[in-house]
């Protein structure tokens, strides 16, 4: 097994809005598709060298939830870029930019939906 995780999936209910959150957020564009009942937008990945990769999804179900698993996402060169953006997208911070030792640091947030969602940096 190569890695743990191979894909993961964030739901939301307003699509144009957890898009616009997360582009603004990462400071990123997702490419949008819609498949099986499904509207997605993608987070940057290069698969074709190993990157893993996921989401935002609506449709069949999706429900955001600030309970259970816990995405990561690549907060980048600096958490406090990523960060200093959040609440000024609609979202909240719920564990301010913490050090994990010689692994760099995390931060938790709420996106737009409800989502309980993480980032990690190693500045």
């Amino acid at each position: 097994m190569a890695h743990a995780i191979n894909w993961f999936e964030i739901p939301v209910v307003d699509f144009a809005r957890a898009k616009k959150f997360y582009e603004t957020v990462l400071g990123t564009e997702l490419q949008t598709m819609e498949a099986m009942g499904m509207t997605m937008a993608f987070f940057p990945a290069d698969f074709q060298n190993g990157e893993i990769g996921g989401g935002i999804v609506t449709g069949n179900g999706s429900e955001p939830s600030n309970k259970g698993s816990l995405v990561y996402l690549n907060g980048g060169e600096d958490l406090n870029t990523p960060l200093s953006r959040i609440e000024a997208a609609g979202g909240k911070i719920v564990l301010p930019k913490t050090s994990i030792g010689p692994n760099g640091f995390m931060a938790h947030f709420e996106d737009t939906e409800g989502n309980k969602v993480a980032l990690h940096s190693m500045k």
